[in-house]
């Protein structure tokens, strides 16, 4: 008999297998960890929508913008070319979704007029926890995963962020132009990638072009952000002429559709003017919103500049292109707002976080972990503490008081005027929009300032004025006769003040306060002779 045999054979797992179960494995850990700057950005953004910060003037130009779009009238106003349409089309796009404002049922009072902005606010909301995801997954492609886990969280904790709580063409053109950075970034092929599809590559680089358009397209200043992008698509692609044609036709074409259609209307020559007018306007400059986020976010604006000067040394392109020709269009511009760091503050968070992990890395082997967790848990703490301190704060009570004061003097939807008569109400955009379109009253003025092109006669007609903190300091520094008179022919009947007042602006992180001051005090004024 033959003894009978039995053969055992042992089958190892293929490099290429172990590769791809390595592969789930990084992409299952990468999922979770952005799950915490995910959760940190959502409770940064969505906590207190309405009540910090303060109801901004542009606010209410953009809101009623929208709104303007949702009646019909048509994409761009006939007057005030000084932004293309895309931000009001999508915002219109977006509350006409969701039945707004008529899904609130509207009524003269406090808890409609804090619904009509939290609605708006809280998309802005889901934009940041957007951007706060493509802030991870654009420096986890470039820097890998512990830049992109710090740069996020940054962007997600740090008390800069609350610029991007409000309702404002930089909130919304940041998710637009993230995405197209990503989409450059994604044109690389790695090793593992050298047989990628030259179909799909062509789509990313098409689709990059069309975003960064239509951020162009949501405000101009984005056209700074081309150097970078163009770069990432040159660089990725072989430095093929052919692939940085296909990715700039759309970044072009997209916003000429601006002017197109100031030339469709007979109007071109309102769009020349408003658009000088707009690069021409003056006040502190570059330096002051230096100042305005050094105050805000001392952590952001020495580790982000820091991380800027850092780039510079190692020669990093990537950084230098997002964030230097932004700045060099503000400084020769002129006219800054504290909001208009927006676009690059995902930039200031990833140069921080790759300076931080870079001196992480220079320590020794064994105590690299227990660093990062530390540092990590910090910048959490820290970020988390100051920005609660200020999304908890109520800065628009005076402010929706005034509103819903003013609603009821005017009577509900569709009343025409309640027992008061039908005045011209004229006031901050913050507020007209709501009184025009939501409870649908006549003779609302936009804007205060359209007193200057649309004179009312204050001495014969019914006049009620919102007097703001934003009209005092225009009647201040506009030699205005008719502002002036105005105000002089009209007396105050109710008066609101906010609690802004009650935080010191010396104290950190109070210290952004400072720009919270248009809810301070507000007087509603009506003719002397009708009071």
């Amino acid at each position: 008999m033959h003894a009978c045999q039995q053969t055992i054979i042992i089958v190892f797992p293929s490099k290429d297998r172990s590769l791809g179960l390595l592969s789930r494995q990084s992409y299952s850990v990468s999922m979770s960890l952005v799950l915490i700057p995910l959760a940190l950005s959502a409770y940064t953004h969505l906590w207190n929508p309405v009540g910090f910060p303060n109801l901004f003037y542009d606010e209410g130009v953009y809101m009623r913008r929208a709104m303007h779009i949702m009646e019909g009238l048509g994409p761009q106003e006939a007057y005030y070319y000084d932004h293309p349409f895309f931000g009001q089309i999508f915002l219109g796009g977006m509350l006409t979704i969701i039945g707004f404002p008529e899904s609130l049922n509207p009524s003269p009072g406090l808890h409609s007029m804090e619904s009509l902005y939290q609605v708006p606010r809280a998309l802005m909301g889901i934009l940041a926890v957007i951007d706060t995801f493509l802030i991870y997954k654009i420096s986890e492609r470039i820097y890998k995963r512990n830049v992109a886990l710090i740069a996020s969280i940054l962007f997600a904790v740090m008390p800069a962020t609350w610029f991007s709580r409000m309702i404002l063409l930089d909130s919304i053109l940041l998710p637009f132009l993230l995405l197209s950075i990503l989409l450059a970034v994604y044109t690389a092929k790695s090793k593992s990638e050298k047989n990628n599809n030259n179909t799909t590559n062509n789509i990313l680089i098409v689709l990059s072009g069309i975003f960064l358009g239509v951020a162009i397209f949501t405000k101009i200043p984005a056209f700074t952000m081309i150097p970078l992008v163009a770069f990432l698509i040159y660089r990725n692609n072989k430095r093929s002429l052919r692939a940085l044609g296909m990715w700039f036709v759309p970044v072009i074409l997209i916003p000429v559709l601006w002017p197109a259609q100031s030339i469709m209307a007979g109007a071109f020559n309102l769009w020349t003017n408003d658009v000088l007018w707009q690069i021409n306007r003056d006040n502190a400059g570059l330096p002051w919103i230096v100042f305005l986020l050094a105050i805000t976010d001392p952590f952001i604006f020495v580790a982000g500049l820091g991380g800027l000067a850092y780039s510079f040394l190692r020669r990093d392109y990537f950084i230098l292109l997002w964030s230097l020709p932004f700045l060099a269009f503000l400084a020769v511009m002129g006219y800054t707002n504290f909001f208009y760091w927006i676009p690059i503050l995902p930039a200031l968070c990833i140069g921080a976080a790759k300076l931080i992990v870079d001196m992480i890395e220079r320590t020794k082997k064994i105590t690299q972990k227990t660093l990062t967790v530390a540092i990590v848990s910090s910048i959490i703490v820290f970020g988390l503490t100051s920005t609660t301190l200020l999304i908890v704060t109520d800065v628009t009570s005076a402010q929706l008081e005034s509103a819903a004061y003013v609603a009821s003097y005017l009577g509900g939807r569709g009343s025409g005027g309640g027992g008061t008569g039908n005045p011209t109400v004229i006031s901050n955009p913050v507020y007209s929009w709501i009184f025009k379109y939501v409870f649908e009253k006549d003779n609302i003025l936009s804007d205060y300032r359209d007193m200057i092109y649309f004179p009312v006669d204050t001495a014969k007609s019914r006049v009620l004025l919102i007097d703001d903190p934003r009209f005092r300091l225009d009647i201040g520094s506009e030699d205005n006769q008719l502002l002036h008179e105005l105000y002089s022919n009209t007396s105050t009947i109710a008066t609101f003040k906010g609690k802004v007042t009650n935080f010191d602006l010396g104290l950190y992180p109070y210290t952004s306060m400072i720009e919270n001051y248009e809810g301070s005090e507000i007087a509603i004024r009506v003719n002397n002779s009708h009071s």
